[in-house]
């Protein structure tokens, strides 16, 4: 049976096989999307190929945990996990950063509006999952070795061993400052993957996606992730107006909070510049590149914190500042 055909197999069963279909744009995955709509009623297709590593539960699980707490995640109305097919309530095309660009004013009260969501989430009690913690985070923060630096040298990539000075600053550092009750960190929260919903109310305005890889981590990383977008540049104004808000309503100390979130937003953009240079050397998405200019720049202001600066004089040591002669590179330039 083809794809298409499935495809069509569960939109029968679930009577939706005479609705109008149109791509969505997709992500970094293999899953794609299509909106539908049905006789006026829209909704999105999420189709996860098993046989590509892709698998719906985890995002159904979390998408009806985010719902029960009073967030708003896409409803499911729809489901075959088996062959990777979800049929999801569409949430509009209100993605803040669409909104934010239409709209500069509109940044700090949707962003703000962000941190008060996650204000909420970190309120609850977090489901039961995998922990995102040193163990895990340090190397996943030398794919910047593996793939990044490893690609503007020209180098096949190769995996980092656990005594590289980068990956034992960067457990030490995540290991210092982890925090006393890990919460459910959704790990991609940022304005292409949050939804301005006006016409509803409170921490429910702000609508959620891309959330099926959560764990337990931070109370920063998701703030971070906010803040210091790889997509788009968030005013320093709003930045610092939102990371206040943050901690304030959480009554947390200043200090030692910025010390945590610098060191989770200096292993995300670690892993970012991999990701981003992985993307493009082994999966053919050159595109991610144009976005590393930006990532380094958010690895530099992480890593001009004080507590940090012994991973600074390690990363400057190993990782090549992106000029764009050397980002031809990744793209396959010479």
């Amino acid at each position: 049976m083809t794809r298409e055909t499935a495809k069509q197999a569960f939109l029968k069963r679930i009577g939706w096989a005479e609705a109008a279909q149109k791509p969505l744009a997709g992500d970094a995955s293999n899953r794609r999307y299509d909106r539908l709509n049905l006789m006026g009623t829209p909704a999105v297709l999420m189709d996860a190929p098993p046989e590509k590593g892709e698998d719906t539960r985890p995002f159904t699980a979390m998408a009806r945990y985010l719902t029960s707490i009073g967030l708003s995640a896409p409803e499911i109305l729809g489901e075959d996990a088996e062959n990777g097919f979800l049929l999801l309530e569409d949430l509009g095309d209100a993605l803040f950063a669409r909104v934010t660009a239409a709209d500069p004013k509109a940044e700090e009260p949707l962003y703000h509006a962000a941190v008060d969501a996650l204000l909420h989430l970190h309120a609850q009690t977090p489901p039961d999952l995998a922990p995102y913690d040193a163990e895990t985070m340090a190397p996943l923060g030398t794919l910047a070795l593996d793939w990044y630096a490893a690609g503007l040298q020209g180098m096949a990539p190769a995996a980092t061993p656990a005594d590289h000075p980068l990956h034992t600053e960067l457990h030490r550092l995540l290991t210092a400052t982890q925090p006393a009750a890990p919460v459910l960190v959704q790990r991609d929260f940022h304005a292409e993957n949050l939804l301005w919903l006006p016409e509803r109310a409170g921490v429910a305005r702000v609508g959620l996606l891309d959330f099926q890889d959560a764990r337990l981590g931070h109370p920063a990383y998701d703030l971070v992730s906010l803040l210091y977008d790889a997509r788009r540049d968030v005013s320093p104004a709003v930045q610092n107006s939102a990371m206040a808000r943050y901690i304030q309503g959480a009554s947390l100390d200043a200090e030692s909070f910025q010390t945590a979130a610098a060191t989770q937003s200096a292993q995300r953009n670690l892993r970012i510049l991999g990701v981003f240079a992985r993307l493009s050397l082994r999966d053919n998405k050159a595109h991610y590149v144009d976005l590393i200019p930006r990532v380094w720049r958010n690895l530099m202001a992480d890593l001009s914190h004080p507590a940090l600066a012994p991973l600074r004089k390690i990363a400057l040591e190993h990782l090549p500042e992106p000029t764009a002669e050397r980002l031809a590179t990744l793209k396959g330039g010479a």
